[in-house]
C-alpha cells in the first residue's frame, strides 16, 4: 500500500492533511516534536480510516533532522507516493529586535528542512508510479509584510522553489505542488507571538485547517502546481501583482505593525 509522509503532522493542516490522506486510502509517516499527540492522531487514522500509522517524534529543526526522517521513512516503506513538507512557523515583530537565533531556526524548519527532505527523497519517490510533494507555504509568500518580514521571506523562497523543482521535474512521475493559505485556525499566532487583538482581527477571515487541507489534498492529487484556498485568499494574492509594492507593505504594514 502507498504511503504519504507528514511533517508536522501533530496539529492544524498536518493533522488534518493525514486525517484526508488515510481516507484516501493511504497509510501515513507521521513527524512531529510531540510524541502524545502523534500516537492519538495514528490511533484515529486506525479507527477512523483502517489504515496504519507509524510516528516519529523528532525536533524537525534540530541538525540532521532531514537525514533522520528520509532514513526511518525509507526504512518503513519502499512505496512512499507523497511527502508534505508542512512544518513550520511565524515569528512576529520587528527583525532587529527579535532574537537572531530563533528568527535562523525558524528559516531551518521553513525552508532548509524542506529542501534537504526533499532531496533525500525524491529517489525513494521515482520509485512508485505516481508521487507527490506538497509544500506547504502561505499567501505572504506573495508580498513582503512588515513584521513578518523573515517568515514571508521564507514562504516566497518556497514557493520560488517548488514551481522550479516542478519545472525539472515534469517529465517524471513526481508532481510538486505548492500550498498557500492565508489565516487559519490553528496555533501559527500563538506560536509567532501575536497580540490577542490581532489574533482577533485574523479569525474573522480564517479558514478552518480542514478546509485547508480539503483544497489542499484535491489540488495535490489533481496535480495543481499552486492551491490558494478561499475565495478571499485567491483575490488577496492576484492583487499582489498589480497593485504597486510599496502601497501592498503599506497595507500589510498597517494590519500587522499597529499592534506592535
Amino acid at each position: 500500500m502507498a504511503y504519504a509522509l507528514v511533517t508536522g503532522a501533530s496539529r492544524g493542516i498536518g493533522r488534518a492533511l493525514s486525517l484526508l490522506l488515510a481516507q484516501r486510502g493511504y497509510d501515513l509517516l507521521l513527524v512531529a516534536r510531540s510524541e502524545a499527540q502523534l500516537q492519538d492522531l495514528a490511533r484515529e487514522i486506525g479507527e477512523k480510516h483502517q489504515r496504519q500509522a507509524r510516528v516519529l517524534a523528532l525536533d524537525l529543526a534540530a541538525p540532521g533532522a532531514a537525514e533522520t526522517v528520509a532514513t526511518w521513512a525509507t526504512q518503513q516503506t519502499d512505496q512512499l507516493a507523497i511527502m508534505a513538507n508542512n512544518a513550520g512557523y511565524g515569528l512576529w515583530g520587528r527583525f532587529e529586535q527579535l532574537s537572531l537565533a530563533e528568527q535562523q531556526n525558524m528559516l531551518q524548519l521553513n525552508m532548509h528542512l524542506p529542501v534537504a527532505l526533499t532531496h533525500a527523497l525524491l529517489p525513494a519517490l521515482h520509485r512508485v508510479p505516481k508521487a507527490y510533494v506538497l509544500n506547504v507555504a502561505s499567501t505572504a509568500a506573495y508580498q513582503a509584510v512588515p513584521s513578518l518580514s523573515l517568515y514571508a521571506a521564507s514562504k516566497a523562497f518556497l514557493l520560488s522553489f517548488s514551481r522550479g523543482l516542478r519545472y525539472e521535474l515534469k517529465s517524471s512521475n513526481i508532481s510538486v505542488t505548492c500550498l498557500c493559505p492565508g489565516a487559519t485556525t490553528t496555533s501559527f499566532a500563538d506560536r509567532a507571538g501575536m497580540g490577542a487583538e490581532l489574533q482577533a482581527t485574523a479569525n474573522k477571515v480564517s479558514m478552518t485547517a480542514e478546509a485547508v487541507a480539503e483544497a489542499a489534498v484535491v489540488g495535490l492529487l489533481a496535480g495543481e502546481a499552486e492551491i490558494i484556498p478561499g475565495m478571499l485568499n485567491k483575490v488577496s494574492a492576484g492583487l499582489t501583482s498589480v497593485v504597486p509594492k510599496g502601497i501592498v507593505e503599506k497595507i500589510a504594514a498597517g494590519i500587522y505593525e499597529k499592534y506592535l
